[in-house]
């Protein structure tokens, strides 16, 4: 599992007052691809892993008062050609405020559509699916 702290600045809030729902998938995206650039990074250039598929449940909002927010991204289902993770975001004190699911998928730049995952990508994914699972054991 990544995590990540994300300070929230003024410009993230609307005019509710609160951070602005198109802001919390930023949040997500900052938090993914550091995660996809700490797996695969050695093998393979994770600028060709594009967002096809992204789904949010909003949980308790967020505003500038809360500070800081910690964004989590784990691995959840590797398939042939894509990658499921499993996100969310916290308040400091642990509160729920969205839980997030995404797939992603590695791009043939030649062909323009997507690719199947490699043996070493896979051999990564695994490893870190593995080595997720033996925390969650704890």
């Amino acid at each position: 599992m990544h995590e990540r702290r994300v300070e929230i600045r003024w410009r993230d809030m609307d005019a509710y007052g609160h951070v602005n729902n198109a802001v919390y998938l930023t949040y997500l995206e900052w938090a993914r691809d550091e995660w996809i650039q700490s797996v695969v990074g050695s093998v393979a250039d994770t600028w060709d892993f594009v967002l096809v598929h992204v789904e949010i449940d909003y949980r308790q909002e967020l505003t500038q008062d809360d500070g800081e927010v910690i964004v989590r991204c784990r691995l959840d289902r590797i398939g042939t050609s894509s990658i499921r993770t499993r996100e969310e975001i916290r308040k400091r004190d642990g509160t729920l405020s969205v839980e997030a699911s995404a797939v992603i998928v590695p791009k043939d730049a030649k062909a323009g559509g997507s690719r199947p995952l490699t043996d070493q990508e896979r051999k990564l994914l695994e490893a870190e699916k593995e080595a997720d699972e033996r925390v969650g054991d704890r």
